[in-house]
């Protein structure tokens, strides 16, 4: 399969590495209307790959059957139409659109076409991650009580995109993919522009059906953190993206409500439950090869992603609805 790569600025180059090293695709050709960016490329991968300045030439190139989209958040919605128009299925960095309704279009687009749009939430292949959604999956976490997610650092500060479309949107792509697409009821969010047209840190609370989650997306901290807390009536799981070692401990521990014992402290107190830590077992690899070669199983099985339009317009969904405050 001949795949094509639109963009070759701050993420594409990731994107260029881990499809040239995949074995089941050929990186046919890689466009960037910047010469700079471009002559980067060349230096990296010589003649084992062909170069483009004009975008239209790689998407009406007969030869190729997908396109890799890398490029700023502003161009999507468009590039994305003009691919699935020529028949080519699209691989598209996070955010999908800015609209619900461009998403929606798209979406339909594709299924009129039987093309396969695959949005890279690149969380959603985490190792990790899977291994989340498995032990979920089995009930060892109970009901899902609550979320609570941190995405903090130093910059880089956007201006085309706030924080929290450039960071809280993994965190809401996991909590879809754990709860499997459960629906929002109501949100609040807080958050400031500092540095930035767009807002730099944001404080995002969302009561979802059954659970509720809070999210910080911060572009101005003066410590990095990536971490993600699951509390359900069964156990407790931490995910520290940041730790060499121990990224993923479950805790038994949880809530255990009793009366009778000592109905003069049990009316005031409700008493903790403290078990072991588990270290699970986690395989290796990485998540943004893991999201590409999903990408080309979708093709090459005629299947949905994952990650595909219906789940990315559930998460645009909530950032346009938080965007409104």
């Amino acid at each position: 399969m001949n795949i094509g790569l639109i963009g070759f600025g701050y993420w594409g180059p990731n994107v260029a590495k881990h499809l040239y090293n995949n074995n089941k695709v050929n990186l046919s050709v890689i466009c960037d209307s910047n010469t700079t960016n471009l002559d980067k490329a060349k230096k990296i991968y010589i003649g084992q790959t062909s170069y483009e300045t004009d975008y239209n030439l790689l998407i009406n190139n007969e030869n190729i059957e997908a396109v890799a989209i890398a490029v700023e958040t502003s161009k999507h919605y468009y590039l994305a139409k003009k691919c699935l128009l020529a028949g080519k299925h699209i691989f598209i960095e996070k955010p999908f659109t800015t609209t619900v309704e461009e998403a929606k279009e798209l979406e339909e687009i594709a299924k009129k076409n039987n093309l396969i749009i695959h949005v890279n939430h690149i969380m959603l292949f985490h190792p990790v991650i899977k291994k989340i959604k498995s032990i979920f999956d089995a009930g060892d976490l109970g009901e899902l009580i609550y979320i609570a997610s941190t995405r903090l650092n130093l910059g880089p500060i956007l201006r085309d995109v706030s924080a929290m479309w450039d960071l809280a949107i993994h965190d809401l792509a996991i909590i879809d993919y754990l709860s499997n697409g459960q629906g929002f009821k109501s949100l609040n969010v807080m958050g400031d522009k500092r540095y930035s047209p767009k807002e730099s840190l944001v404080f995002l609370s969302i009561r979802y059906k059954s659970f509720i989650a809070n999210i910080q997306s911060n572009w101005i901290s003066p410590v990095k953190e990536r971490r993600l807390i699951i509390v359900g009536t069964k156990k407790m799981i931490v995910f520290d993206d940041l730790k060499m070692a121990e990224k993923l401990i479950v805790y038994d521990k949880g809530i255990s409500v009793i009366s009778g014992d000592n109905p003069n402290y049990d009316n005031y107190v409700v008493r903790t439950r403290e078990g072991n830590a588990e270290l699970p077992f986690v395989e290796i690899g990485d998540a943004l090869y893991n999201s590409i070669d999903h990408f080309i199983s979708c093709i090459d099985k005629n299947t949905q992603s994952i990650s595909g339009p219906s789940q990315a317009i559930r998460i645009i969904e909530i950032l346009i609805n938080a965007s409104d405050y």
